[in-house]
């Protein structure tokens, strides 16, 4: 095959996003760099995804149309540091083919350096040793080998493939922290995933999707056991009904309306799935009350295709088929309109139709804020810490955090309804600056500038050194200056075996993180919130003046007063303060 048209690279684009899902637990896995959180695998299959989406919807498309797509979806979907330097590198890729009537060898060589530059210009700091230096090395492979392959762009791309996976393999001699690891780059491995897989449909050997195949990953997965009924029978079931219906819209749902229907539906339970378009809803949840799901759907149409299961006597039957006719169910359950308590939960009360009923008759529209010259957007997970930051000021908060990546669109989102005509947005992670500084780039009405915040403590402090009589750039660089003032840490479990920095870690070990990496390693959550508190101190000098702890959603406030009052007796020049931030 000399070229490629437009069905060809649609076809390639969706086979090469279906081996990137196929492999995203095996990336994540590969995580190391900085810390072991394996989220490179979901935050790049995330973001391929959504461009996939957009171009599995286009009908006989051309490749401009396709190119519009794959540029459109990756962007408004990424997720991440390697999701949004994959759409980086979609985009520039798709620039150097819009336009074109075919593509040759030569014209994908010339896209493939298109992608380059357009990812290292996303990149504030380029770290070489990652998917960048992957994306690198096929670019100029690619410009070498396109004069020897003009007429077989298939055997082209396989060479470039191979000069990829070779420089994926030196990838842990660029970075020691892969080497210590013993893994390769993450980010590359993703990468080349999506391009074996794309060069998989050239050679007519499609990888399909999942869900577009109808089977779950786990259908080719043989157990490796036979499951133990015993084990399952200990399982708690909290919300009895499956509850799954469609609406069809008198109109469609604004974007209030929705929030408010999938608040009330989440209210009612769990598992709540919420998809449609302008015309229909299909909407499935696990509940105790599915009348109430069921009636305050009739407020915005039609409904249609309903479904209920008692998951609780469908989970008995298949006990006993487990069994042999062995197990008897122990008396005294029974299905009520409460969830089932879990050890150390507060029972909820359940929703009622009257609270939502008196919601919708509220005028929907309401009466629009004064516009004011500077509101403030931050990212960040914690009801705790949600409080603090608005009592700051904060206009609207975006959920998100370590393993929680907003998306572009989220983050762009947030800014519109902040009624100001400049938005300062906080990102408290590193791996959300990218996310944060692309969001600003797409801004179109608005002027957001991006305080590049890696931590929460790193916001507050930022939020708290701006002054509203300052310019906004003097603001800009007080804030900056300020959030430079805080050294903080957090801790966090180990989620794999690996060795950081010489230290070696074991999956469930405590681990406190610094700014600037490893701090302690621990087998007690107390001892490694005191040790990286300890550590904090010791990086901050002889300058320490305030240590603030935030305890999060899992840890007890008397544990959390038991560190405070450790941290006072062995640090009596320091005051410490104690705050619950709610974080997971």
């Amino acid at each position: 095959m000399k070229s490629i048209d437009a069905p060809m690279l649609r076809r390639m684009f969706m086979s090469g996003a279906a081996q990137l899902e196929s492999k995203k637990d095996y990336i994540n896995e590969l995580n190391v760099f900085p810390v072991p959180d394996g989220d490179t695998g979901t935050n790049m299959t995330m973001t391929i995804l959504s461009a996939a989406k957009e171009v599995d919807a286009l009908e006989d498309p051309d490749l401009d149309a396709l190119c519009r797509a794959m540029a459109s979806g990756s962007l408004r979907g990424a997720r991440g540091n390697s999701g949004v330097i994959l759409s980086q590198l979609l985009r520039g890729l798709t620039k150097g083919l819009q336009g074109k009537s075919e593509i040759t060898s030569e014209v994908m060589a010339y896209s493939f350096e298109k992608a380059v530059e357009s990812a290292y210009k996303a990149v504030m700091k380029p770290k070489e040793g990652t998917i960048l230096t992957v994306a690198r090395v096929m670019a100029e492979s690619a410009r070498s080998l396109s004069g020897e392959y003009p007429e077989d762009i298939g055997a082209f791309l396989e060479q470039v493939l191979d000069r990829g996976e070779a420089a994926l393999r030196k990838t842990p001699e660029l970075l020691p922290v892969l080497k210590e690891a013993g893994v390769v780059d993450s980010g590359g491995q993703g990468l080349i995933e999506a391009i074996r897989g794309a060069l998989f449909a050239l050679q007519g050997r499609d990888v399909v999707l999942q869900r577009r195949a109808g089977k779950p990953a786990a259908a080719k997965m043989a157990p490796k056991s036979k499951p133990s009924w015993q084990a399952q029978a200990q399982m708690k079931i909290r919300f009895a009904y499956c509850t799954e219906f469609m609406v069809l819209l008198n109109d469609p749902l604004t974007a209030k309306a929705e929030k408010d229907f999938k608040k009330y539906l989440s209210s009612l339970g769990d598992s709540l799935v919420f998809v449609g378009d302008e015309e229909m809803v299909k909407i499935h949840v696990h509940t105790n009350d599915p009348g109430l799901a069921i009636q305050s759907a009739l407020a915005y149409g039609q409904l249609c295709n309903m479904k209920i299961d008692n998951m609780r006597m469908e989970h008995r039957e298949k006990l006993f088929r487990m069994s042999g006719g062995k197990y008897v169910e122990i008396p005294g359950v029974e299905i009520t309109g409460q969830a089932e308590k879990l050890p150390g939960e507060k029972q909820e009360t359940p929703a009622r139709a009257a609270d939502f009923t008196e919601k919708k008759e509220k005028p929907e529209k309401e009466a629009p804020k004064e516009k004011k010259p500077v509101g403030f957007v931050a990212v960040l997970s914690g009801e705790g810490f949600s409080e603090i930051f608005k009592d700051l000021g904060v206009d609207h908060v975006v959920e998100g955090g370590q393993t929680m990546n907003p998306s572009t669109d989220d983050i762009l989102q947030a800014v519109e309804e902040v009624n100001a005509e400049t938005v300062f947005v906080l990102p408290n992670n590193k791996n959300i600056i990218l996310t944060a500084e692309q969001a600003a780039k797409l801004a179109k009405k608005q002027d957001i500038r991006v305080i590049p915040t890696k931590t929460i403590p790193q916001g507050l402090s930022a939020l708290m050194g701006f002054v509203p009589d300052l310019s906004l750039e003097e603001n800009e660089n007080q804030m900056k200056e300020e959030m430079g003032r805080i050294v903080s840490g957090e801790v966090t479990i180990a989620v794999r075996d690996t060795t950081i920095e010489g230290k070696t870690i074991h999956k469930g070990d405590y681990m406190g993180l610094g700014d600037s990496g490893l701090i302690s390693v621990e087998n007690a959550l107390e001892e490694a919130a005191f040790s990286t508190a300890r550590g904090l101190i010791g990086n901050a000098g002889g300058d320490a003046e305030l240590l603030s702890v935030y305890y999060g959603e899992d840890a007890k406030k008397e544990n959390a007063e038991a560190l405070l009052a450790r941290l006072q007796r062995d640090f009596p020049g320091i005051e410490a303060e104690l705050f619950y931030g709610g974080q997971p």
